[in-house]
């Protein structure tokens, strides 16, 4: 698989849309209310919200510049809005109407004409014809005016410079206070007829359609509530992402409300579902089915905490509630509690029978059920459900990290006997909801932490027997925090592990890459990348980028489908002959480009990270034996096809004197007390000259390790030549190591020529080799 990360380029294929196209409008707005946005028609849009509190209010909103699409499919940033109008037909109900104080207002925000930053604001029934809840309303931003009434409160608006513009959508009692509502309210609002007209009313959009390659693409509501389900479909698939989508319906956005101690809380009163996410997700099931996408949807035992009633929630054993590290936090539900269970249930039919009734096949994840354990070992299993499933079997247990008695090893089978009976009934009221359709099952297990070798008796807990195949029809496996922390080797144990526990093959496995949850750092998707082709080759059915925003933010292309990309990588893992490789002349070149000025004087710019080798194996051809060898070889690799190991006749060890490695001839980092993974290396110079030169290809039982100068040989070298230590060095500790290695090239040319006739009269043959970059 073939990637990279991409910014928009002004030679890039481009489109055109109009300016204020319905696909590209945004929502947002203050929790607990929700609203949606979809598209109903190619020039109209409605708008969905559920208000809870008296001062909620929804933007439906246009930005100027496109903050949320792929660089290969944004629109141009163009603030100038001069010679541009816009018309549509209005209609709402639930709202506050076009003529009320405080009715839908137009926000302009951006600068004046001198520069200075400044907001307008306009009143659409100024600017309407026709009744406050169904009129044609018609800008013209080159005549614009804000102010309640016109003309004596005029503000003239200067649309020459603006950021973003929105449309408030408040709910009918709104006036500004804290209180909650009597009773929720749900309200809507629709934009047809869409017409933008003049000079400015179009926008450059990129137009980029990537070839189908062999990664799929997951997603999650609680980072694209706020755009459309159409949006969100034409970036999947002009990406060049196929088959299903897996989408993780969240933990903070579907959930309807209802007041509860001062707050809210989660209620299937009406319906597990709001009605703004329900709309959202039919709209998305039908453009995924229109676009021959399938949708695997995911469901997990999260959710966010201020919305979940206190009983629901795992405990440790002083009391305090599961929390995750999310800012507000999100917390887990009690696999014993049967409330929070009943109300798993519910969403998962909701979700189910959205998938139904768009004409999918019915596919259904549990994400991550786990029993959570905090960052010192405590297990949060000691809720008051949990505390009467388990009875006597409930036992203290300070820290799962250390060794436990059998008293402890009991709670935890017992514990994961809880947790596999909680997901088969999640699952059974999912199959029962999707009836003679029939439903594939999935499991979606985190590998760091339910595999945490810090904590080995907590598989009992979190990846229970009760798992083991046929209760699931695919395992799906995720670990990204091992692949971000360099520590992407664990994972074909981990998954060896998975196999022999719950007896999964690598063909029913699915595999989770990624994710890069900052944009700083964007480089991890160089292993994210790395650990989904690993994953490929290891036989798993279909690996999956995590996620599609993080995606779209930094760039990330997938290109290639395996089968061509295989052939672009092929390699055979078998030496050169050696005996003629023995004598090969060696080139060492790098990619320089040298711009002259006239005076003499140069601009150097060097293209290449790292050298790259030439040979020429020729002069080690010393009979017809070894003709007869070399031609063998060659029609095996046709031609220049596969690539080979070559040893370097004049570069082939690690120590400096090209002689027996010893495990202290080149560091390979430093430990940080998790980290157990490390890529060998060898160093060219010293100082800020230093080269660093990646080994991928050790020659077998040549490598030896020292951890801060003492040997050691508790290690196992990882598919990717990489050594993968049975146990993290502590911080600050020096990881060195030693060893032989090989060089991957291939043959320079397709074909090769050899005379008896030159041969015998003393001329070399040449025999060509290039270097390639190493093939996975």
């Amino acid at each position: 698989m073939g990637w990279a990360l991409v910014a928009a380029e002004p030679h890039h294929r481009k489109g055109w849309i109009k300016r204020f196209d319905p696909r590209f409008w945004t929502v947002d707005f203050a929790r607990p209310m929700m609203a949606s946005v979809v598209t109903t028609a190619p020039a109209a849009l409605r708008v969905e919200a559920a208000f809870y509190n008296r001062q909620d209010l929804a933007g439906l909103i246009w930005e100027a510049e496109d903050r949320w699409d792929h660089p290969l499919l944004a629109y141009e940033t163009k603030r100038d809005f001069r010679g541009t109008r816009l018309s549509f037909r209005w209609r709402s109900g639930g709202v506050k109407p076009l003529d009320a104080l405080h009715g839908p207002t137009l926000t302009i925000e951006g600068r004046d004409a001198e520069g200075n930053a400044r907001a307008w604001y306009v009143r659409l029934w100024n600017y309407a014809s026709g009744s406050p809840e169904d009129a044609v309303v018609s800008l013209d931003f080159d005549a614009l005016d804000g102010g309640f009434l016109l003309p004596g409160e005029a503000d003239p608006v200067w649309a020459g410079d603006i950021d973003r513009m929105f449309v408030s959508l408040v709910p009918p009692d709104y006036d500004l206070t804290e209180a909650a509502l009597a009773a929720p309210v749900e309200g809507w609002a629709e934009m047809s007829a869409i017409t933008c007209t003049g000079s400015g009313s179009v926008l450059a959009t990129g137009d980029a359609m990537l070839p189908e390659h062999g990664l799929g693409i997951a997603n999650g509501y609680d980072d694209s509530y706020h755009l459309t389900p159409a949006r969100v479909v034409r970036q999947m698939v002009a990406l060049g992402y196929r088959g299903d989508v897996v989408h993780y319906v969240g933990m903070s956005h579907y959930m309807r409300l209802e007041a509860a101690g001062g707050g809210f809380a989660v209620s299937a009163d009406g319906g597990a579902l709001n009605a703004s996410t329900a709309a959202w997700h039919a709209a998305f099931a039908a453009a995924c089915r229109d676009a021959g996408l399938g949708i695997i949807w995911s469901l997990s035992y999260e959710l966010f905490d201020a919305y979940c009633p206190e009983a629901w929630k795992q405990r440790d054993a002083a009391g305090a509630p599961a929390l995750t590290g999310w800012v507000p936090p999100s917390t887990l539900l009690s696999p014993a509690n049967g409330a929070a269970m009943g109300y798993l249930q519910a969403v998962a039919r909701a979700f189910v029978g959205i998938a139904a009734a768009a004409g999918l096949d019915v596919k259904f994840q549990v994400g991550e059920p786990w029993w959570w354990v905090n960052p010192d070992g405590r297990i949060c299993a000691y809720d008051a459900a949990a505390t009467a499933a388990l009875g006597s079997a409930s036992v203290a247990i300070a820290d799962v990290r250390g060794a436990l008695d059998a008293g402890q090893a009991a709670m935890l089978d017992a514990l994961g006997g809880l947790l596999a009976a909680s997901t088969a009934a999640l699952v059974d009221a999912a199959r029962d909801e999707a009836g003679a359709a029939g439903l594939t099952s999935h499991l979606l297990v985190f590998l760091p932490t339910v595999l945490d070798p810090y904590a080995p008796e907590l598989r009992r807990a979190n990846v229970p027997a009760g798992w083991a195949a046929p209760a699931f029809d695919v395992l799906q496996l995720e670990d990204y925090d091992w692949v971000t922390g360099g520590r992407g080797a664990e994972t074909a144990g981990a998954r060896d592990a998975m196999i022999r526990r719950l007896g999964y093959p690598a063909g029913q496995q699915h595999y989770f890459a990624g994710f890069v949850l900052n944009g700083e750092d964007r480089a991890l998707w160089a292993p994210i990348a790395a650990a989904a082709e690993a994953a490929r080759r290891a036989g798993v059915a279909r690996s999956f980028v995590w996620a599609l925003p993080q995606v779209a933010r930094d760039g990330f292309v997938a290109f290639d489908g395996e089968e061509e990309e295989g052939e672009v990588q092929a390699y055979d893992a078998v030496d050169f002959p050696l005996a003629i490789g023995r004598e090969a002349l060696a080139v060492t070149e790098f990619s320089t480009q040298i711009v002259s000025s006239p005076s003499g004087h140069e601009q150097r710019a060097s293209e290449w990270a790292e050298a790259r080798m030439r040979y020429d194996a020729g002069p080690g051809i010393r009979s017809e034996a070894d003709v007869r060898m070399l031609i063998d070889f060659f029609r095996a690799r046709r031609g220049a096809a596969r690539a080979f190991r070559f040893r370097d006749p004049f570069d082939q060890s690690s120590a400096a004197d090209d002689g027996l490695p010893t495990a202290s001839d080149q560091r390979l980092g430093y430990g940080d007390g998790s980290r157990r993974q490390f890529a060998l290396v060898k160093h060219y110079g010293d100082g800020d000259a230093v080269q660093e030169r990646a080994i991928r290809l050790p020659v077998a039982d040549s490598v030896r390790v020292s951890i801060d100068g003492v040997e050691t040989a508790a290690f196992a070298m990882t598919g990717d030549g990489e050594v993968l230590l049975d146990a993290a060095p502590i911080a600050g500790a020096v990881v060195r190591a030693g060893f032989l290695f090989d060089v991957p090239v291939r043959f320079a040319e397709d074909r090769l020529e050899v005379s008896r006739a030159t041969f015998l009269a003393g001329e070399l043959a040449s025999v060509p080799l290039v270097e390639v970059r190493a093939p996975w």
